[in-house]
C-alpha cells in the first residue's frame, strides 16, 4: 500500500515538474544599437508589449537597446550563430553579408518621400529582397523606417565642394563609400556606438544620419553644423534567426507575425514625427547651426551624387535599380 502510494506521489511530482517546464516562456532576445526613444527603439518596445500581452506571457521579449548586447559590427554574426534571436539592423548591413541588393537603399536621392519609399518596402520588390535572406539562415519580417539623412560637420555644408577633404563616418557600404568619394570626402567606416567619440576627438570630421539618431546619440553636441540634405534614407529590416523561427509552434508564430505587423505600422507612423521633434530639439539647443538648402543648392547636391547610381549598377543589379525607378516614378531631374 505504501509502495503504491509512493509511486502515485512520484508520478504526481513528475507531472507537476513537467507542467512547470511546459510553462517556461519562450524568450526572444531583441538587440539593437539605438536608444529607446528613437523610432526603432519605440517600435521594438511596442512589439515586446504586444507579444507579451497577446501570448499571455508564453513569449517573453527581452529588448537590449543602444548596443548593450552587441555592437552593429558583430550582431549579424551573433544572430546567425543563434546567440541572439532578433535584430533590426540598418539596411546597409546586408551588403557585407553578401546580399548586395539591399545596398539599393543606400543610393543617394533614390527616394524623395516616405510615400515613394513605401512603394518599394511594402510592395513585391521589398518582399523579394527579404526572401533572399533565407539562404543566410535569416528570416526577414519587416522594414522599419527611420528617415532621411542630414550631413554634419564643424563647418557649414552648403554645396558639394564643402565636403572635399573631410573624413566622414559611414556604415560599411560600398555605395556609401562611393557617395562620399563623389563629394570629395574621405569615407571612414565606424561602429555606430563609436561615432560620438570619433567626432569629439576628431578621428572623423563629420557624419551622415537622421535627426533622431544625431539627437539621441548627442552627436549634435560635437558638430557645429547640420545640413538638411535629405540625400539618403536610413531604414532597418527586422530579422530573426531562421532555425529559431521555424522551430516555433505555428500558433505562436502567427501571433508574432501579427504583433510585428502592428509594431511596424506604429513605428513607421511615428518615424517622421520623431525626426521632426529631434530636429527642433537640436535647433533649440543652440549648439548646432541648421542649414536648409535652397532648391538650387539641393539640385547641385543631387547632380553631384547621381553618378553613384551608374557606378553601383553592376554591384546592386541594374534590373533591380530600374524596377525601383519604375515603382517610384524616379525622375533624375526632379528635386
Amino acid at each position: 500500500m505504501k509502495r503504491a502510494r509512493s509511486v502515485i506521489l512520484g508520478c504526481l511530482a513528475l507531472a507537476l515538474m513537467n507542467a512547470g517546464f511546459a510553462q517556461q516562456p519562450i524568450v526572444i532576445q531583441f538587440s539593437h544599437v539605438v536608444t529607446p526613444d528613437t523610432p526603432k527603439g519605440k517600435a521594438a518596445d511596442y512589439f515586446k508589449k504586444l507579444v507579451e500581452e497577446r501570448t499571455k506571457g508564453k513569449v517573453k521579449v527581452e529588448v537590449y537597446p543602444n548596443s548593450q548586447l552587441y555592437k552593429d559590427k558583430e550582431e549579424l554574426e551573433m544572430l546567425q550563430l543563434g546567440s541572439v534571436q532578433m535584430l533590426a539592423p540598418s539596411l546597409a548591413k546586408f551588403g557585407p553579408l553578401g546580399a548586395r541588393e539591399f545596398e539599393a537603399f543606400d543610393l543617394p536621392y533614390l527616394f524623395t518621400s516616405y510615400a515613394e519609399l513605401h512603394k518599394v518596402t511594402e510592395g513585391p520588390i521589398g518582399a523579394s529582397l527579404l526572401k533572399k535572406l533565407d539562404a543566410k539562415g535569416i528570416v526577414g519580417l519587416a522594414y522599419w523606417d527611420n528617415g532621411f539623412k542630414a550631413m554634419t560637420a564643424n563647418k557649414p555644408l552648403r554645396k558639394p565642394g564643402d565636403m572635399k577633404g573631410l573624413k566622414v563616418r559611414i556604415q560599411s557600404s560600398k555605395v556609401l563609400e562611393a557617395q562620399m568619394r563623389a563629394l570629395g570626402a574621405i569615407p571612414q567606416v565606424m561602429a555606430f556606438s563609436e561615432v560620438y567619440q570619433g567626432l569629439q576627438t576628431g578621428v572623423v570630421d563629420g557624419t551622415e544620419n537622421t535627426a533622431s539618431n544625431i539627437y539621441t546619440q548627442k552627436m549634435f553636441e560635437v558638430q557645429k553644423s547640420l545640413t538638411l540634405s535629405d540625400h539618403g534614407y536610413v531604414g532597418y529590416a527586422v530579422i530573426v534567426n531562421k532555425k529559431f523561427w521555424d522551430g516555433l509552434p505555428p500558433d505562436i508564430r502567427a501571433i508574432l507575425e501579427g504583433a510585428m505587423r502592428d509594431a511596424t505600422s506604429y513605428g513607421n507612423h511615428i518615424a517622421k514625427q520623431e525626426n521632426d521633434i529631434a530636429l527642433e530639439a537640436i535647433r533649440k539647443s543652440g549648439k548646432t547651426q541648421i542649414i536648409t538648402l535652397t532648391p538650387q543648392e539641393r539640385h547641385a547636391w543631387k547632380k553631384a551624387l547621381l553618378q553613384v547610381h551608374t557606378q553601383m549598377a553592376e554591384r546592386i543589379g541594374k534590373d533591380l535599380i530600374e524596377a525601383i525607378y519604375k515603382a517610384t516614378a524616379f525622375d533624375p531631374n526632379r528635386d
